[in-house]
């Protein structure tokens, strides 16, 4: 089978982070965000992968190189000239996707959930259709286009209604999807939506079925959804691979996912859902909740670190205090005794007065 991962761009929504890497490679649970997705697609028997990118940087290349590897996978970059939307790209990777007649699985790279692909495979082979999207339920489908099915036929969807002000269903679109290689031949190569655009022209000819995502589900391409997808994903190890988590005296209030090769001060209180890098250093007394360490980072003695995402190499000061979700770029410092709410700093810089609203620090 194969599978197009939508990459896209510059990450700019998850700046300061992707000023240094590129955010496929952004570690999100202690690995790189897309490390999720290959090693999910690999598991349900893919063994093409193709990353629609809008430029190739040399650091992805040579890191992907190591998973096809290690999975057994093989890894091609489809590079658009120009941004092709979310339906281009499969007509740019025609030659992949369309090399057989098995139905290949395409997702935004965004998105992290318990990736259901053998159970989707299997859905989309028995109804027979062209195509089948995931739907993940929301508290809130007024903010979304969402999925109404057909009365008569199960899971058969009749139209998509944008941003509803009654309530016609609670189901979304999740990002995920699967599809035979003939629905290429509905896509012109040029910027194309195929939200709004191929999906329409399936629906119209009966051919498009949804599947229930269970469990969770985020698209982590901002700071306040990537902190909220941590939570998730934590909450979701807890219950299916509770021994990855940390148990140590110092872990408060549970889920707490730590390198083994980070070095944390007994007396620090860590937790809830907090993610600790790869050589990682907690001070005296220090308090971490619902935060994000990326590698080499420090955290000293007596600060409290609440809803932040601390760059790699950064140092936050003693008796420092960062919330509001505050995103720390690499190797930014924090002075002590500092308090910063909603920052977005950039890489290198040293914060030495309070920052008390939310603001870009360049």
């Amino acid at each position: 089978m194969k599978g197009l991962i939508l990459v896209g761009g510059y990450g700019t929504r998850l700046r300061p982070l992707t000023l240094t890497l590129p955010k496929p490679l952004v570690e999100f649970g202690n690995r790189p965000m897309i490390l999720h997705q290959i090693e999910a697609l690999a598991a349900a028997g893919v063994t093409d992968i193709v990353l629609a990118v809008n430029y190739r940087p040399e650091v992805m290349v040579s890191t992907l190189k190591k998973y096809e590897a290690i999975y057994g996978v093989s890894i091609t970059f489809s590079v658009e000239e120009e941004p092709l939307g979310t339906a281009g790209p499969l007509k740019l990777a025609e030659k992949v996707l369309k090399k057989d007649d098995s139905p290949f699985f395409v997702l935004n790279s965004d998105v992290i959930c318990d990736y259901p692909f053998k159970e989707l495979a299997a859905f989309h082979k028995a109804h027979g259709a062209a195509g089948t999207i995931v739907a993940t339920k929301v508290d809130e489908p007024s903010k979304y286009g969402v999925i109404v099915h057909d009365r008569d036929t199960p899971n058969l969807i009749d139209r998509f209604v944008e941003k509803p002000v009654e309530f016609v269903g609670n189901r979304i679109n999740a990002g995920l999807y699967i599809l035979n290689p003939e629905v290429i031949d509905l896509i012109d190569m040029k910027p194309t939506s195929i939200e709004k655009e191929t999906f329409p022209q399936l629906v119209e000819k009966k051919q498009l079925y949804s599947f229930d995502l269970e469990g969770y589900w985020m698209d982590v391409g901002q700071p306040k959804d990537f902190l909220s997808g941590t939570v998730l994903y934590l909450t979701s190890l807890a219950k299916k691979s509770p021994e990855k988590l940390s148990k140590e005296p110092f872990v408060h209030g549970g889920n707490v996912l730590i390198d083994p090769s980070a070095k944390i001060h007994p007396s620090a209180l860590i937790g809830p859902n907090v993610t600790i890098g790869p050589n990682v250093v907690v001070g005296e007394g220090a308090r971490i909740q619902r935060s994000v360490l990326l590698a080499n980072s420090e955290v000293k003695d007596h600060a409290w670190v609440k809803s932040t995402i601390v760059g790699w190499n950064s140092r936050i000061g003693k008796w420092a205090r960062t919330e509001g979700v505050t995103v720390l770029g690499d190797d930014v410092e924090i002075k002590n005794e500092i308090y910063v709410n909603g920052a977005k700093v950039l890489p290198h810089k040293s914060i030495s007065s309070n920052v008390e609203h939310e603001a870009i620090i360049m």
